[in-house]
């Protein structure tokens, strides 16, 4: 199972998520965002074994470059408008492409879109809403069940230790993002929440890794 903490901000907080079994650390990089920092500060933040992962919103492929060199990223979150002839420039095998279902009214739909991305990412990151993210918002996990991702697939909005283990009985990704869920504040981990929401995703086995 892939767990990752995002909206990192703190050197303890990524100590932390290392240290209760996370696999990927995420870093925002858009300037509306409360947990937004800057390429520097995300170089100074040292994580470990853990895949270290950046937010995209606005950015193109030139400056998700630059930022991915500066702050010693391993992939880019495209969480924004950016097409796949951007995520190609940026490399497939380092994009996470996020995609909200509720956008779709109908699963064939999703499974078109999820397709039509297949060759520009690596994953795919599920999050609730219409777009941003780290609001809280749930998704409908009952109606991603047996979803035929042609890519590993991360489950994302408002997972936290009470909630993680039910999501997880009832879709089957191939892992997990945990972000406001695990928090006292924006960009604030707690750790006491950190620590259950993990104990709890770290037991379920995931289908897919990434390579």
């Amino acid at each position: 199972m892939l767990i990752k903490v995002c909206g990192l901000t703190r050197q303890a907080d990524v100590d932390l998520a290392a240290s209760f079994g996370a696999s990927m650390c995420g870093f925002i990089f858009h300037p509306v965002s409360p947990r937004c920092v800057s390429p520097v500060q995300a170089a100074s933040l040292e994580s470990g074994s853990m895949l270290r992962v950046g937010v995209f919103v606005e950015q193109d492929a030139e400056e998700i470059c630059r930022i991915m060199a500066e702050a010693r990223l391993d992939m880019a979150q495209l969480h924004g408008r950016q097409d796949a002839a951007c995520a190609r420039a940026v490399g497939a095998q380092r994009v996470i492409r996020v995609i909200w279902p509720a956008r779709y009214c109908h699963r064939a739909l999703l499974y078109n879109e999820l397709q039509n991305h297949a060759d520009a990412c690596a994953c795919y990151l599920l999050d609730a809403g219409l777009a941003g993210g780290g609001s809280g918002v749930r998704l409908d996990w009952e109606d991603l069940n047996h979803l035929p991702s042609p890519r590993p697939w991360l489950l994302a909005g408002g997972l936290s230790a009470e909630n993680v283990g039910l999501a997880l009985s009832r879709c089957s990704p191939d892992g997990v993002d945990f972000n406001s869920g695990v928090e006292d504040a924006p960009g604030q981990k707690n750790a006491q929440k950190l620590a259950a929401a993990l104990a709890v995703a770290a037991k379920q086995k995931g289908n897919r890794y990434l390579s």
